[in-house]
């Protein structure tokens, strides 16, 4: 079931990000420029906001197999307009949609945690987080490959297509799992801000979570511009070696399940910690990068370390908070978190249209010390409670 659901969420999440690696080719297809297509990735983080505000809640109102396999649905019915799309504004809305069905792996992952026992969480969240990880950075490979022998709109119809059939198999596997709340929907929703106002731990991790899918985003809106030789940079690849990148992140998963275990032996800190100076380090090493792929390849192996391993640490500990309302707790920490990315996905497109590779650069370290100063900040006064083990 662990890799079933990890599984769900990689195939899910990646709906959101086929688009990244085409954005040069999508402008050619539209006949927009940089600073437009850009916005593409502004507007599907958009639409998962709005999907998390509203419908994430859902999560301990509704039995979670059918809200989960109505979401996979919606977003075959996205996937499936973005191929046929005829224009921008269409293909923008496609885009949105997608956005807001995402919703369904944010349902999936606290649904994971709540099939766990207490002392093994952060390893379960954790293996379910890797699939998650693996399926945003291995999209952008398949979508650059996939665009390049067939042309963009075969991506978008075979995740259709994908999400139909994972949608069959879901119905037939996942176990039904009952609503932990009987609040009413209205009241749902404002519980999450009064979860938000009466836990200091959760404030802090939406704050990490934010800077942390920032800098994710500031890196993955920017980098198909550098790679196509946009703005003289000296790169000039195509859509299917752009692609390619994307497995360099791949190393950035396998910090999902470590985090999550130091997290279940209450080293979780520590772990933070690490992947906070990672993040941070990683922009000298992209900024030299970009006239040395080696050091772009590290630098983006270690970014994604960094992103992914902070995430990971920031679910382990907000899911020890209140067990009846995980989802109300997803929606709280995923709303800041991509409110993090659309912020910083929004500027660095024109960022990079006005100034290049170096500006993103300086623009993603900020960010990042932003994040290693708020925890340096708090970290002394707010605490993780501890796991509670299940008897032998």
């Amino acid at each position: 079931m662990v890799l079933l659901l990890a599984f769900t969420t990689g195939a899910v999440v990646a709906n959101i990000y086929y688009a990244q690696p085409l954005l040069h080719t999508l402008g050619q297809a539209f006949g927009v420029g940089t600073a437009t297509t850009g916005l593409l990735v502004t507007l599907s983080q958009v639409g998962f906001v709005l999907g998390l505000a509203l419908l994430v809640p859902l999560g301990d109102l509704l039995e979670r197999r059918q809200l989960i396999v109505s979401g996979v649905i919606a977003l075959a019915i996205g996937q499936g307009v973005a191929a046929a799309a005829p224009d921008l504004a269409v293909f923008a809305a496609a885009d949105l949609w997608v956005g807001v069905a995402i919703f369904v792996a944010q349902v999936i992952v606290p649904m994971s945690s709540h099939l766990a026992a207490e002392h093994e969480r952060g390893r379960v969240v954790g293996a379910v987080m890797s699939g998650l990880l693996i399926g945003i950075l291995v999209s952008r490979t398949v979508s650059g490959i996939v665009a390049a022998l067939f042309g963009w709109r075969v991506v978008f119809g075979a995740a259709a297509v994908a999400m139909v059939l994972l949608a069959l198999v879901l119905r037939r596997a996942l176990p039904r799992v009952e609503p932990t709340s009987e609040l009413p929907y209205r009241a749902a929703l404002r519980s999450v801000v009064g979860l938000v106002t009466a836990e200091p731990l959760l404030r802090q991790r939406m704050a990490l979570g934010a800077c942390a899918f920032g800098a994710f985003s500031i890196l993955w809106t920017s980098l198909a511009f550098l790679l196509s030789g946009v703005h003289g940079s000296h790169y000039h690849y195509s859509n299917a070696v752009i692609g390619l990148f994307g497995l360099a992140g791949v190393a950035g998963a396998s910090a999902a399940q470590v985090v999550g275990r130091l997290a279940d032996r209450e080293r979780g800190g520590l772990a933070t910690t690490t992947t906070l100076v990672l993040m941070f380090a990683s922009w000298l090493l992209l900024a030299v990068g970009a006239r040395s792929l080696v050091v772009l390849i590290v630098g983006i192996m270690v970014l994604d370390l960094g992103v992914q391993g902070t995430h990971i640490g920031n679910q382990s500990a907000i899911y020890r908070l209140d067990a009846d309302a995980r989802s109300r707790v997803t929606t709280a920490y995923m709303s800041a978190y991509f409110m993090g990315g659309i912020i910083c996905s929004a500027v660095t497109g024109a960022l990079y249209a006005a100034d290049g590779w170096s500006a993103v650069c300086v623009f993603g370290a900020a960010v990042s010390l932003l994040a290693l100063v708020t925890w340096a900040a708090t970290a002394p006064y707010i605490r993780v409670p501890a796991a509670k083990r299940s008897p032998a």
